[in-house]
């Protein structure tokens, strides 16, 4: 039924796809899509503007116009339905980069002389990018999961010996990728594995803070609370914030 209410509305020319809205609307009326943030469906939007605050460029306004009525039943529904886990198509190029594999940490290689000494890799597995990854891997259950954006990737000067020991790692963007197929896939891998723990780590440009929404969103949709915890890389590879994982924070 459709009828006249208040509404979000979304200027796509001031927005520059930060996320922060989608991770103020509680009923996940918002999602980023192709760098923009777009309406999910109208009976998802209350029109109360709780998302409106946090928009650092004013892209958001609540406008009255005819809309279908908000349907909280149907909030709910979304929030709390997994999807099933599935175990990734095989590729027929026989692609490495699907292919499953634990790996044992290396030592690291001899330096040649007047070189620096290279440091030893940390990384237990392969694939890494979240999209890859198959629940039903042995090196995803009950891990540490790290959540790392791909630009916190090649910031982090010290990542291998700060972060990689001994935690899976899922590698993705949350402004370039689909954030809802991340949002479906984590789901998938919390619902599948049921880490231990999962520890974000983003850069400090706003659209990079998306992981923490798709964790919690996805979180939501397997239907556990998992410790989760963040830290924030500055584009000079500093951590500017560090939290480690706690119950009841996403």
């Amino acid at each position: 039924m459709r009828r006249m209410r208040n509404i979000i509305e979304i200027n796509e020319e001031l927005c520059n796809g930060c996320g922060q809205c989608v991770l103020d609307c509680a009923e996940g009326a918002l999602v980023i899509e192709n760098g923009k943030a777009r309406l999910v469906g109208e009976i998802l939007c209350d029109g109360l503007g709780a998302c409106l605050g946090g928009c650092p460029t004013g892209a958001l306004t609540i406008t009255q116009r005819e809309a279908e009525e908000f349907d909280e039943a149907e909030v709910h529904r979304r929030q709390h339905e997994a999807p099933a886990a599935e175990p990734l198509p095989a590729m027929a190029c026989g692609c490495p980069s699907s292919q499953a594999m634990t790996l044992s940490p290396a030592q690291a290689p001899c330096a040649c002389q007047g070189e620096a000494q290279p440091v030893a890799s940390r990384l237990g597995h392969w694939p890494i990018k979240l999209q890859l990854l198959s629940p039903n891997a042995p090196y995803l259950q009950g891990a540490e999961l790290l959540l790392l954006a791909d630009c916190a990737a090649a910031s982090l000067p010290d990542l291998h010996a700060r972060l990689l020991g001994g935690r899976a790692v899922a590698l993705a963007c949350p402004k370039l990728d689909d954030a809802q197929a991340h949002i479906d896939k984590l789901a998938q891998l919390i619902a599948g594995a049921r880490p231990r723990s999962i520890t974000v780590v983003h850069m400090e440009v706003p659209c990079c803070k998306g992981l923490e929404f798709i964790v919690r969103q996805a979180m939501a949709r397997a239907g556990l609370d998992l410790p989760v915890g963040s830290m924030m890389i500055g584009r000079d590879g500093r951590v500017l914030e560090h939290q480690p994982p706690m119950a009841g924070v996403a």
